[in-house]
């Protein structure tokens, strides 16, 4: 079957859920179910979505709801959208208008795939100011393909007409008209459906904070935006991070638990470590020549334990060769370093 809605049957009661596992894709959920609607839970993950543990809980959640859940790792397919926004980025690097209409196309393969009718949001109008005003939400629906089949159940009754009410199988007065920035209808609408447990509103997008989005920026102007793949942007995460040249970064770990990170993403890269003192693992990207080398082990054992003036010997590996080199650490009042940090 295609990615063309033409080809669903017509009395397909069945609905695909976009499900964060916040309360507003819960309460869409629990409200479509109680329409007398078959609901399937969808989570589309993405490298700025839930990680592991998160996903975890969108499973617990997902079961205390007693609804079926698929999980649809685009990660890969997603960096395009981060790479070249039709709709450019925010405050940040963030392309939140390419990022919804993205993700409801992974919706509406998923509806294709599945046989069902119509994809539900837990979107309400006016909640955020540019993504839910109501051309924001009409353009997603149009250019995501999906049209009158996308449905906003929380404020139906204030939006278009959409397709399972057309075809009867929704009453228009059974949808909600929540809308607005506030949640405590939202809240005791959980209480009516017996919902006790869902997540606090958290922070927003990794790529608004502006560290990151900088590394970013950094990354696209440096490796070029095709050569920035799925470990680059986890990296970003990690680390204090240095640009010595167009050429050589260095990304130094903060904690132990930043070092083990690093090293389990070091792939190809140069990792550097102190052997005899206590200090953070570093990568090391690019090809740096020995001078560059030098001044990457500088920086790593100025963060590592060591004597003023007195030299530290450090390990350097890439893959299966190993070095050791003997460096002065660098002084922290190094003007060099505020010159390099990237973020």
């Amino acid at each position: 079957m295609g990615n063309d809605v033409r080809h669903l049957p017509e009395n397909t009661r069945k609905a695909i859920c976009a499900f964060s596992g916040g309360l507003d894709s819960i309460l869409a959920a629990a409200h479509t179910e109680r329409l007398g609607i078959d609901v399937l839970l969808l989570h589309v993950q993405h490298l700025f979505s839930a990680d592991e543990e998160g996903r975890e809980r969108i499973r617990r959640t997902a079961a205390e709801l007693g609804l079926p859940l698929r999980i649809e790792d685009v990660s890969e397919e997603h960096l395009e959208t981060i790479r070249r926004p039709v709709h450019g980025y925010g405050r940040g690097m963030n392309p939140c208008v390419d990022c919804r209409i993205f993700m409801l196309k992974v919706a509406k393969r998923v509806m294709v795939e599945e046989g069902a009718g119509f994809v539900v949001t837990g979107e309400v109008l006016g909640q955020r100011p540019k993504s839910q005003q109501l051309p924001a939400m009409r353009q997603a629906a149009e250019e995501s393909g999906l049209g009158d089949r996308l449905v906003r159940p929380l404020s139906g009754r204030l939006l278009p007409e959409s397709w399972p009410v057309k075809q009867g199988w929704i009453r228009a007065g059974d949808l909600l008209a929540l809308q607005g920035r506030g949640r405590q209808e939202q809240m005791a609408l959980a209480r009516q459906y017996g919902i006790e447990q869902y997540p606090q509103p958290a922070g927003g997008c990794i790529l608004v904070e502006k560290p990151y989005a900088a590394r970013v920026r950094d990354a696209f102007d440096y490796l070029g935006r095709d050569a920035v793949g799925v470990t680059q942007f986890r990296l970003f995460r990690h680390g204090r991070h240095f640009r010595l040249s167009g050429d050589v970064k260095l990304i130094i770990g903060r904690d132990q638990a930043e070092n083990e990170r690093l090293t389990a993403l070091a792939g190809d890269r140069f990792r550097v470590e102190p052997i005899e003192a206590m200090g953070p693992t570093a990568l090391i990207e690019g090809e740096p020549n020995d001078q560059e080398l030098d001044l990457c082990g500088a920086l790593v054992a100025r963060y590592s334990d060591h004597v003023p003036g007195v030299p530290l010997r450090l390990r350097v590996v890439r893959g299966e060769k190993a070095k050791e080199i003997e460096v002065m650490p660098m002084s922290p009042d190094d003007p060099r370093m505020d010159a390099w940090r990237d973020g």
